[in-house]
C-alpha cells in the first residue's frame, strides 16, 4: 500500500468553520486533485476513506464539511439544514469554491488539474461548480441529478458522470428525465447510470442512527460506482507519473 498523509484542514464557509479532510500521496510533485463532497449528514469516515483512497491512486484530494464540523445524524436537522442550501445555487457555490481554494492552493496539487465529486447535497455542490463555469477535468456525482437554472448547464466545460439508484424515491424517473435533458440541451458530455434495485444513499454503509425511507445500503452497487467513479479519473484526470 502506497504511503499517504492526512491532515485536518479548517477554513471558512457559509459563515461556517468547515473542517476538511485532505490527502496527500506520496512523493513531492505536484499531482491532479479531486474534490469530495458528502451526502446532506456532513463529512464522515467514508468520505475520508474515499479521499484516502484516491491518494493511494496518487492523487490530492480533499473531502469537504458541509456543516461546520458537524454530522448531522437526525434527519430533520439534516433537512432543516439542506433543503434551503440546495435551493440555493450561490449557497452551493460558496461552499464548493471555499473548498476548490483550499485545495488549489495546496502545494502539492495542481491547480489547473482538478475535478469534482460528491454524493448527494455534495454532488449537487459539484454540479453547480460546472454551472459557474469552474474549470473543472471532470465531474462525478452519485443521488445528486439536481437540476440548475436555466441556461447555466451550458457553462460546464468537462464530462458529467452521474450514478443513481432504480429505486431512489428522492431521484425518481421524472428527476432522471430532467436532468438528462438539461445536461443533452446544453451540449454537455454527460453519462447516467441507473443501479437496478438500489435506493438513496445505496453507496453509503449503514448506519446504526435514523435514516428516511427509500435510503439503504446496497454493497454491491457501492462498489461498481466507487468503481465508475475511479474510470471517469483515471479517463478525464491521469495520474502520469
Amino acid at each position: 500500500m502506497t504511503t499517504i498523509t492526512t491532515r485536518m484542514v479548517e477554513y471558512p464557509a457559509d459563515n461556517l468553520t468547515m473542517i476538511g479532510h485532505l490527502s496527500l500521496p506520496s512523493g513531492t510533485g505536484r499531482r491532479p486533485a479531486v474534490l469530495i463532497g458528502p451526502e446532506g449528514v456532513g463529512l464522515s469516515d467514508v468520505e475520508r476513506r474515499r479521499a484516502d483512497a484516491l491518494a493511494e491512486l496518487g492523487y490530492v484530494a480533499l473531502a469537504f464539511d458541509l456543516h461546520g464540523g458537524r454530522y448531522l445524524a437526525d434527519p430533520e436537522e439534516m433537512l432543516a439544514r439542506c433543503l434551503p442550501l440546495l435551493s440555493d445555487p450561490d449557497r452551493m457555490r460558496g461552499i464548493g469554491h471555499a473548498a476548490l481554494d483550499v485545495l488549489r492552493a495546496e502545494p502539492r496539487a495542481d491547480p489547473d488539474r482538478t475535478a469534482a465529486v460528491g454524493y448527494g447535497t455534495g454532488g449537487a455542490i459539484a454540479l453547480e461548480l460546472g454551472r459557474d463555469g469552474v474549470d473543472l477535468r471532470a465531474i462525478g456525482t452519485v443521488n445528486a441529478l439536481t437540476t440548475g437554472r436555466p441556461g447555466e448547464a451550458a457553462r460546464i466545460r468537462c464530462p458529467v458522470w452521474a450514478g443513481v439508484g432504480s429505486e431512489d424515491p428522492i431521484m425518481p424517473p421524472a428527476q432522471r428525465d430532467a436532468f438528462a435533458a438539461e445536461m443533452e440541451a446544453a451540449g454537455v458530455d454527460w453519462r447516467l447510470v441507473v443501479y437496478g434495485g438500489a435506493q438513496h444513499a445505496f453507496h453509503h454503509p449503514s448506519v446504526d442512527h435514523t435514516v428516511r425511507p427509500g435510503v439503504g445500503h446496497h454493497p454491491r452497487h457501492a462498489e461498481r460506482a466507487w468503481r465508475d467513479v475511479v474510470a471517469l479519473l483515471a479517463e478525464c484526470l491521469p495520474v502520469t507519473d
